[in-house]
């Protein structure tokens, strides 16, 4: 037996009602999200035909009139590293809120792993694009890594905790500087001024940021800058610093306090540290960057510069969101960072 043009015994679907209505699967869609850009007849028509075969769309069919797919995308250099793992986990927590998933690619700080992924996202068609580290860390931005966001279609806006020159990306950046006036006041509060910087590249724009600001203090502080002391030429992982620092100690230079670039770092440079006879922060105070769950860990549990990753995720989060739905975002929006002080610093050692 026929019931109108469908099948008995068949399931019903979406495009099974569009077929006989006389319209496209998106318009039944729109009519079953009552969506008002569909005209009254048509809406009628096929409000008559999924009363008739008491038709009930699946999630699928629903969001077929809605052309997002409610994904963004997410490349990172380094997952291992606490920090891209911190701000992650927050992303997602954001992401979640607000209805959207994340898809996010990891390329080991491996640059054309990198520009493989981007490609990829806009392959697979996601919303929007976050992206935390690599290219977007360059001092100097890469041209081709520019000509290829410039290249994602306009409807896809992308998000960097960096900076991309030559591109209409939003960034949602950490003040470097701001960063680096607390460790230093900390650190000339307790009566160092033999300070170390320890790790990073000086081709990376926040560490860039954080040298300049370093010997900006030094000298409004009469301090002579000693470029032994300083270590940028380097990795953010605990083997390179712990290279750098034995590098440093095996030579007799011996900081009374040491600036680690991140808190990965900080874990090599308290090994070099130990493993020289010195103790910290009695004979060597010893500060970081990214307040992730490694200071914690450590003993003694180190102080180190906090981003509050929950709001940092959601800044990302929310600028990504507002960017896909067109709302009014600044391009450039600067993260206030705060010192969470521990007991890996104190003060100078006398004599």
């Amino acid at each position: 037996m026929e019931m109108g043009r469908i099948t008995e015994g068949k399931p019903v679907t979406i495009y099974d009602i569009a077929k006989e209505a006389g319209v496209s699967p998106a318009t039944v869609s729109r009519v079953l999200t009552n969506n008002a850009r569909v005209r009254p007849e048509k809406k009628e028509r096929i409000l008559r035909l999924i009363e008739k075969y008491n038709f009930t769309p699946n999630a699928m069919a629903r969001g077929l009139a809605d052309t997002r797919s409610r994904t963004i995308g997410m490349i990172a250099a380094d997952v291992r590293n606490p920090f891209y793992a911190e701000l992650f986990a927050s992303c997602e927590l954001a992401a979640r809120q607000y209805g959207y998933t994340i898809l996010l690619y990891n390329f080991l700080r491996e640059t054309e792993i990198e520009k493989m992924y981007l490609q990829k996202l806009q392959e697979q068609r996601v919303d929007v694009v976050i992206q935390m580290g690599g290219k977007v860390d360059d001092l100097v931005s890469d041209p081709e890594y520019v000509e290829m966001v410039n290249a994602l279609p306009g409807r896809m806006p992308m998000v960097v905790t960096g900076k991309l020159d030559g591109t209409q990306c939003y960034q949602v950046q950490i003040d470097a500087m701001k960063s680096m006036d607390l460790l230093m006041e900390h650190l000339l509060g307790l009566g160092h001024r033999e300070i170390a910087l320890v790790g990073g590249r000086i081709d990376v724009l926040s560490t860039f940021e954080k040298v300049q600001r370093y010997k900006q203090i030094l000298r409004r502080n009469q301090i002579t800058f000693r470029p032994e002391l300083v270590q940028e030429d380097g990795t953010y992982d605990d083997a390179g610093a712990y290279e750098r620092m034995n590098r440093m100690l095996d030579r007799g230079i011996v900081p009374t306090a040491v600036i680690a670039i991140n808190d990965f770092s900080a874990a090599g440079i308290a090994r070099s540290i130990w493993e020289h006879g010195y103790r910290i922060p009695e004979d060597i105070s010893l500060v970081s960057y990214d307040n992730t769950y490694i200071t914690e860990v450590m003993m003694p549990k180190l102080t180190s510069i906090d981003y509050n990753y929950e709001n940092f995720g959601r800044q990302l989060v929310e600028t990504a969101i507002h960017a896909i739905e067109g709302k009014a975002v600044p391009r450039l929006q600067m993260l206030e960072p705060v010192l969470v002080v521990r007991g890996s610093s104190g003060p100078v050692k006398k004599g």
